[in-house]
């Protein structure tokens, strides 16, 4: 009877060392829940204390723990998807605001005036207003009539072109016509760009009374010297040769539809410089950054340095960038708005 007694006892022991085991076992899931997700230890010790009166500790804790990991789960998940579902509107709303800008701001022509004043302007030149426009592109004639409007209503003194005008058939014609009616005291000056086949092109502004430069400059008046030099990208732009002509004393102003020219050539003998080309970037990031100009290296090689308005050469000459007037094959601007510049030459 006492050996089947000690029997018994030897079973209840072991069944209560099994016990004690799941215990233990159902205490390590409760604190890996808990570590997991505080939402769901809470749940897991409320379930534990409601089931405790009816079930061994360890039962209660293993089924609060499951219930733990489900809820710890799907909370995360719901965070996951509500971070993703944050993105997209960002995004939508990103791609309304630049769209919106597109057709309310960035489709009219903004008339900039840019002030420089320098030492090397003559008194001769304080006040003298010269009208910028550059990258005609594929504009409508009558928004080129209206811009034209506009530069007659403010009687500059001389009207410097840029280069790049549309590739279409008539349309470079008709442009030049257009831009023939302003009427500037000193004329009507511009340079190729990237799109003009100066064998067409320059003929075609002789025709409308306009002045092609060409690796070549002229003494606007006393004291102003303008040069102007070819694109890289279709001729062998050469500044130095450009300025042969300009006098000790001069203020030199330097016409260059690319800007990177004055990266890879001096400009020590030159005062100012107008380009364009870049267009401002034309579809950006809220003005601050251009895909177009930090990707694609055949656009510039400088990056953003010559994105929009003023820069510097490598001798550091200012160079002031244009946004430009046009719109390149109809392609939306976007926080890059066309422009016409006004540069007010003041003595100091």
């Amino acid at each position: 009877m006492k050996a089947k007694a000690g029997s018994g006892l030897a079973k209840r022991a072991k069944a209560g060392s099994g016990m004690a085991k799941r215990a233990k076992a159902g205490s390590g899931l409760a604190k890996r829940a808990k570590a997991g997700s505080g939402l769901a230890y809470v749940v897991a010790f409320a379930y534990n204390a409601k089931a405790k009166e009816r079930l061994p500790a360890w039962t209660g804790k293993a089924r609060a723990c499951k219930l733990g990991f489900f809820i710890g789960a799907k909370a995360g998940q719901r965070l996951a998807v509500n971070l993703v579902l944050i993105v997209f509107l960002a995004l939508i709303a990103v791609g309304m605001i630049h769209g919106l800008r597109a057709i309310i701001v960035d489709s009219k022509i903004r008339y900039t005036d840019v002030p420089f004043a320098s030492a090397a302007v003559p008194e001769s030149l304080d006040g003298y207003t010269i009208a910028f426009v550059t990258d005609v592109h594929d504009i409508s004639g009558k928004k080129l009539e209206q811009a034209v409007a506009e530069i007659n209503r403010r009687k500059p003194d001389l009207l410097l072109l840029g280069g790049d005008f549309s590739t279409r058939k008539g349309s470079m014609k008709r442009d030049l016509e257009i831009l023939s009616e302003v009427n500037a005291a000193d004329g009507i000056y511009g340079v190729g760009g990237t799109h003009d086949n100066k064998i067409v092109f320059f003929p075609a502004m002789r025709q409308c009374s306009m002045h092609p430069l060409s690796n070549s400059g002229v003494r606007i008046k006393e004291g102003f010297y303008l040069a102007g030099v070819d694109d890289p990208r279709r001729y062998s732009p050469d500044i130095e040769k450009a300025l042969e002509g300009a006098a000790e004393g001069d203020f030199v102003l330097l016409l260059s539809h690319e800007p990177d020219n004055t990266m890879t050539q001096g400009t020590a003998s030159v005062d100012l410089v107008l380009s364009g080309h870049t267009h401002g970037g034309h579809v950006t990031l809220f003005g601050k950054w251009a895909p177009a100009l930090t990707l694609i290296k055949d656009i510039t090689k400088y990056g953003q340095r010559f994105m929009s308005g003023w820069a510097s050469s490598r001798d550091g000459t200012p160079v002031y960038v244009s946004n430009g007037t046009g719109s390149y094959t109809s392609v939306p601007r976007s926080f890059a708005q066309p422009e016409v510049v006004f540069l007010r030459l003041e003595a100091r």
